[in-house]
């Protein structure tokens, strides 16, 4: 699958896609990848502000433990709560029903310093 040219990049794997001064925040296919199995899934309390580049949540597979990670700083506004019950949405959809946040952002212009589709796939070629 490749990347949704819509989303924003880091190189820690998480997409962000941006709709109005709303971002949703994801993980990549890539990621999903490199992690097999997701078993479970630790997110922000909706309320909590977040930092760009600061740790807000952990994902863990039977493989590894990561942390996860904001392109952007804000307030997070709503979580997938049905990652609780089936944090396996990830593996199956991780560009749709397994979103992880939606932030409202407090500077949408950090978004500009995040990689666009075209670069990431050139980074990680099987993303």
């Amino acid at each position: 699958m490749s990347a949704p040219s819509e989303c924003r990049y880091l190189d820690s794997h998480e997409w962000h896609r941006p709709e109005g001064n709303v971002v949703t925040i994801g993980i990549t296919r890539y990621a999903v990848d490199e992690l097999t199995d997701v078993t479970y899934v630790e997110l922000p309390s909706v309320g909590a502000d977040v930092s760009a580049g600061e740790s807000m949540g952990e994902i863990e597979s039977v493989k590894a433990t990561s942390d996860i990670y904001p392109g952007v700083s804000g307030k997070i506004i709503e979580i997938n709560e049905a990652l609780a019950d089936n944090p396996g949405l990830l593996n199956d959809d991780p560009f749709g029903t397994g979103w992880l946040v939606k932030i409202e952002m407090s500077d949408a212009s950090q978004l500009d310093k995040l990689m666009d589709a075209d670069a990431y796939e050139k980074k990680y070629p099987s993303s």
